[in-house]
């Protein structure tokens, strides 16, 4: 599906099924938000169940990602509010949103100030604080594929990488670790610098976790190198209304590495019937 968000044409994958903006109270929107680098696809295994499911669903390639046009915005604020200004384009007064990283981040900060805009949030490998070594923001602002490696190994935990702790890809025909370099080595280069910069300067995790009143969902991986479940319980301790769940030998990766656990978590968490 495509739409004009602030002038600029926008990728939404929706499921399968066309969102339903006419019958808001029917199919409940979800806005799916990628983290650094990467696009809509990260949610293939959980965005056409949920919109089989009573959901209408926006998985999003954000501005310079994927399929969409534009310049990668370079500030967690200024994605959370054109994620407000997608809505906005999709006819749609309000939306959860599920954000993994950098989207996690960017569905925190939307909760915290466009209240009236969001139901729930679900926010998957997400801390505080996401600083960003500079040897990595350097590599990654000139496109150097050092910096795909770095964010691709340590994003997987044994899952990922085949390990003897934990097994081969739960997704038949999913090789994790090659399929996140091909979706990495897609973008245009430096989209992955202006990403990790903004999670580097974002520094208001805390403030905005204090003022989220919908229900949010902390769904954090156990062995995650990036965000570590630790940091993902303090956040949620700020807000005043949150469910944490931890996923056992699951890196930062959760959605692709656990994907089954995922989606019982997020259904149960939106009220969804699985089955």
């Amino acid at each position: 599906m495509q739409l004009t968000v602030n002038g600029t044409p926008v990728f939404v994958h929706t499921g399968g099924r066309e969102i339903d903006s006419a019958r808001p109270a029917a199919r409940p929107a979800i806005v799916l938000i990628h983290g650094a680098g990467m696009d809509h696809s990260v949610w293939s295994l959980q965005s056409r169940y949920l919109a089989h499911h009573g959901r209408s669903v926006l998985a999003v390639d954000l501005p310079g990602h994927g399929r969409s046009g534009g310049e990668p915005l370079d500030s967690i604020a200024a994605i959370a509010d054109w994620v407000i200004a997608l809505l906005d384009a999709a006819g749609l007064e309000r939306a959860a949103l599920i954000g993994h990283s950098m989207g996690a981040l960017v569905a925190l900060d939307a909760a915290a100030r466009h209240g009236t805009r969001v139901e729930a949030v679900a926010l998957l490998g997400v801390a505080e604080r996401m600083p960003v070594h500079p040897d990595l923001l350097a590599a990654a602002h000139a496109g150097e594929q050092s910096a795909i490696e770095m964010v691709i190994g340590w994003g997987h935990g044994p899952r990922g990488h085949g390990g003897a702790q934990g097994g081969s890809c739960p997704t038949p025909g999913l090789a994790l670790i090659p399929g996140g370099r091909r979706l990495m080595a897609s973008i245009r280069p430096g989209v992955l610098g202006v990403d990790l910069a903004a999670c580097n300067e974002y520094g208001q995790g805390a403030d905005a976790a204090a003022s989220v009143a919908c229900p949010a969902l902390f769904l954090l991986g156990a062995l995650d190198k990036m965000t570590p479940a630790k940091a993902g319980r303090a956040l949620a301790a700020r807000v005043k209304s949150s469910q944490v769940v931890v996923l056992p030998q699951t890196g930062h990766m959760v959605m692709t590495e656990a994907p089954d656990a995922v989606l019982d978590t997020l259904t149960s968490f939106l009220s969804l019937r699985r089955g």
